[in-house]
């Protein structure tokens, strides 16, 4: 097989007509769409529903197109949106292919692999506990073994999308006789996604599953993934995973790689991901390199500490606008200015994803031989 991965900018969360060029085109098929994942410019908090929007336009566009139902179209393309493009981080749509291989792969040359797989859905008393965790294992693997990567050690980024908890979610369970992991809904969604990147780390073997139970999520931030990307949302009730990794099973001229931002402005992060594949480059960097970047995705997390590199930072300290918001710009403004562009795939909210206050940052590279 041979994946593509096509950037498309938004200019709404309903704008689909930079697809619908691509598809007419021929730039990109809409029968081999396998996900989109999308940042939309909502508040990325419980009630963006900026995500949901561009979600169902998506599905309705492509249902058009193909003629499948809503309920194909969802068990063939995971939709993944992140909402909250502060500071000058560009809105924009990443849409990824699966083709078959217009050349033979070759046994001494690893491409980029995509493999998905969803969840059940989560009943609310289970968001942010070890149901959750166990079952994201689970997809990780699954989506793995549909990707054709043998070895933990070639997957180089996980997207989950993950559910957050409302005042209905939580009444419900309480009626049922739970209880819920925070009756906070923003609280939420940091515990779905930090139990999500859990059962990544424990897929990838980055931690023991003996290490983990419900009393550690959101409150352990000692056990991470350095590769699990999860963003939570109001759309859904289940998991939806994206893999990504090498593999030699497959053919084409792109490839993935990942490193851990160590804080908020590491931007050397970039380097060194770029170094694992052979891109040796400076900051900022030059056009050719540069060039060969297709997308960058990363997280953006406020360190619990207050400070950064020693000096205090106040994301945390501002009653009006979450701390996730501030990071995303200013991990967005960090990767600009490095890269060269604004259309960054940076997610808010790293619980469990990298060290305090830094991330996982993966990218996808065009070859140069």
């Amino acid at each position: 097989m041979e994946a593509r991965v096509t950037c498309i900018p938004a200019s709404a969360p309903n704008d689909i007509s930079g697809l619908r060029a691509a598809i007419e085109n021929g730039r990109v098929s809409a029968a081999h769409i396998v996900a989109i994942l999308g940042k939309t410019e909502g508040n990325g908090c419980v009630n963006d529903f900026t995500r949901g929007y561009a979600t169902d336009t998506f599905k309705a566009f492509l249902g058009g197109l193909t003629g499948q139902d809503a309920g194909d179209i969802e068990r063939r393309t995971a939709f993944v949106m992140s909402g909250g493009t502060e500071g000058g981080l560009s809105p924009h749509w990443i849409v990824f292919e699966i083709h078959p291989d217009r050349t033979p792969p070759r046994p001494d040359r690893k491409a980029l692999a995509i493999g998905t797989a969803t969840t059940r859905p989560f009943a609310p008393h289970e968001i942010g506990r070890m149901p959750q965790v166990n079952e994201t294992a689970h997809a990780v693997r699954e989506a793995m073994a549909h990707a054709g990567i043998d070895h933990v050690d070639d997957v180089h980024y996980v997207q989950v999308k993950c559910p957050l908890l409302t005042k209905s979610r939580i009444a419900r369970a309480v009626g049922d006789g739970h209880t819920v992991a925070t009756t906070s809904t923003l609280d939420s969604m940091g515990y779905s996604r930090g139990a999500s990147a859990l059962g990544v780390a424990v897929a990838l073997g980055e931690i023991g599953e003996d290490t983990v139970h419900d009393g550690v999520v959101c409150r352990d931030y000692g056990l991470y993934s350095s590769r699990a990307s999860t963003s939570a949302g109001v759309e859904l009730m289940e998991n939806q995973v994206v893999v990504m990794g090498n593999s030699p099973h497959w053919s084409g001229d792109l490839l993935a790689s990942h490193d851990v931002m160590a804080d908020a402005i590491d931007a050397a992060a970039l380097l060194r991901a770029l170094a694992k594949v052979d891109i040796h480059a400076t900051c900022p960097l030059p056009p050719e390199p540069a060039r060969r970047v297709v997308t960058l995705l990363t997280k953006a997390e406020a360190s619990r500490s207050g400070q950064i590199r020693n000096a205090r930072h106040t994301m945390l300290d501002d009653s009006d606008i979450a701390s996730s918001r501030h990071a995303r710009a200013l991990v967005g403004g960090v990767m600009a200015g490095a890269l060269g562009r604004t259309a960054l795939f940076v997610s808010g909210g790293a619980e469990h994803q990298g060290p305090d206050g830094g991330g996982p940052l993966s990218i996808i590279v065009r070859r140069g031989d």
